[in-house]
């Protein structure tokens, strides 16, 4: 059972693009262009809920704004030809979901960019000078307290050793270029909950199976993959290889719980495109993104996968089938 319906895009793709208005209008109306890192699909919700923002702001689309989306599905290269394509149609805002952020804001420092539900801290890597004020061109929302990944990816822990007691050695996939992203937090985690975490390296996607088997070999109990975007289009492929280790695995975001995986722990993406849909609306009327806050998540989602669960012979407790947002049967 679904205990949170996501909002979907009426047509798919159709609505991917501005509606119709006059040659003259279109002149006009400030065009909004938006970049996913991942797939389309994936996105669809946010796509919705960020829409839904503009609208509680009190702009229409077609009479306040136009909106054209592109989508990467996890080619960083890709993301660049966009911005090339876009900056020639002068968009007064760009909106990034996903990764990408530092790459698009470089290409056009002097446009207004706002991302939204990021694990990378602005401040830390050079985006913004505060989250109070970020100056500059940028501004938008992070994933949790001060931007960082670890508490989310520490209470994800908890509910999960809480499903898996049994947990002993935890084994996270992800992408060289990312490594130094955790820093410490391996480290930090292990001790505080007693278990052994280790980071297998891919050096491309197509190493994946190779890094589970790295980690199968090493006696892992149990698998996280990647929160990059890159790794999104290949959920499918990836949950079928988790599985075939016999081993549980929990995923950062609900598509890993939705397409195979024990559960997911993550901050409401809706919730957040939404939230940002209402700084586009008000960088539209004028206000500066520099001016504008770097808002801290504030609601999350917990997934539980009951067909995995039985799948893996793994009984769910009450407590934790109770903080579900969704359950998937």
């Amino acid at each position: 059972m679904e205990r949170r319906k996501f909002l979907q895009l009426a047509g798919g793709a159709a609505m991917a693009y501005p509606l119709p208005v006059s040659a003259q209008h279109t002149t006009t109306v400030p065009l909004v262009a938006l970049i996913g890192a991942g797939p389309e699909e994936v996105a669809a919700a946010r796509v919705a809920s960020l829409r839904e923002g503009l609208g509680q702001a009190g702009l229409a689309e077609g009479r306040d704004y136009r909106l054209t989306l592109r989508f990467a599905n996890g080619d960083y290269a890709r993301m660049q030809e966009y911005v090339k394509e876009l900056d020639g149609l002068k968009p007064r805002v760009y909106v990034v979901m996903g990764g990408g952020v530092g790459l698009i804001h470089k290409l056009v420092p002097n446009t207004p960019l706002v991302f939204t539900s990021i694990a990378v801290d602005p401040v830390a890597v050079g985006w913004a000078e505060s989250y109070a004020k970020p100056g500059g061109m940028i501004t938008g929302n992070v994933q949790n307290a001060l931007g960082g990944w670890e508490s989310v990816f520490t209470k994800l822990l908890g509910i999960f050793k809480e499903v898996v007691p049994n947990l002993r050695r935890l084994a996270i996939i992800e992408l060289e270029g990312n490594l130094k992203l955790w820093g410490d937090l391996p480290q930090k985690t292990s001790r505080q909950m007693d278990i052994e975490i280790s980071i297998y390296p891919l050096r491309t996607v197509d190493d994946i199976e190779d890094a589970i088997a790295a980690g199968q070999r090493d006696g892992a109990s149990a698998f996280y993959p990647s929160t990059d975007a890159r790794l999104t289009p290949r959920i499918p492929e990836i949950v079928a290889a988790l599985a075939r280790t016999g081993k549980p695995s929990c995923g950062p975001y609900p598509a890993w719980a939705r397409a195979g995986l024990l559960m997911s722990y993550s901050t409401d993406w809706e919730d957040q495109a939404r939230h940002a849909g209402r700084q586009v609306a008000e960088i539209l009327r004028g206000a500066k993104p520099g001016d504008l806050p770097i808002e801290q998540a504030n609601k999350f989602t917990l997934v539980i996968n009951l067909k995995a669960a039985r799948a893996l012979g793994i009984p769910i407790p009450a407590t934790v089938l109770a903080l579900a947002d969704e359950v998937i049967e």
